[in-house]
């Protein structure tokens, strides 16, 4: 049975939808730890809640990335993940944090990647003027949302949109995809040849 320690800084709305895909699909895998870099993030109640332990490794105590990044990689190696699951999780991680769960830790952006890496995805696209905006799961590497993607959804974007609607309509992908790109994963469905995953589904 493989394990995933799920990394959140807020209400970890994609890591409910996990956890809930995880028991309704009763996959051959265990939520090992839910972790947040901070103590106030909503979503450690729920996986309290649910008997998954909940850790926090604040990272507002250390003074560099490096320190936090190397304490966090400790806190998450003790559970033996073999899927790291990023959801929602507010940090730039350091290139030997990422190196080590490389191939072994996914992140979801809410964008079509390539398109509007970083921040304000969706105002990015609302100044942009495109026409389809989506979501992307992909595998994590050292260049930020650049790594070997895993699935996408798009979405339609209308003339009246706002940061707000775009976000709600993203979201609902976001919560469909990403429980299917970890179970993907758990199932052994997923390769990477050439930078581009293969995913098995026969």
């Amino acid at each position: 049975m493989k394990k995933i320690v799920i990394l959140i800084s807020g209400r970890g709305s994609n890591m409910q939808a996990i956890v809930q895909a995880a028991k309704t699909e009763q996959w051959a895998a265990q939520i090992a730890a839910v972790i947040s870099n901070r103590a106030d993030a909503s979503g450690l109640e729920y996986a309290a809640t649910m008997g998954i332990p909940a850790v926090v490794v604040p990272s507002k105590n250390f003074t560099s990335r490096d320190a936090f990044d190397a304490e966090l990689k400790m806190v998450i190696d003790q559970f033996s993940p073999d899927l790291v699951v990023l959801a929602g999780f507010m940090r730039i991680l350091t290139t030997p944090f990422v190196e080590h769960y490389m191939g072994r830790m996914i992140n979801i952006h809410p964008s079509l990647l390539p398109s509007f890496v970083g921040l304000a995805t969706h105002q990015q696209a609302l100044d942009a003027g495109v026409k389809i905006h989506g979501v992307t799961v992909h595998f994590v590497t050292p260049e930020l949302d650049h790594g070997p993607i895993i699935d996408q959804a798009a979405i339609p974007v209308f003339h009246d949109d706002t940061v707000d609607s775009l976000s709600h309509r993203a979201l609902e992908q976001e919560h469909i995809i990403y429980p299917r790109a970890v179970k993907w994963f758990i199932d052994d469905k997923l390769s990477i040849v050439d930078q581009r995953v293969r995913v098995e589904l026969h």
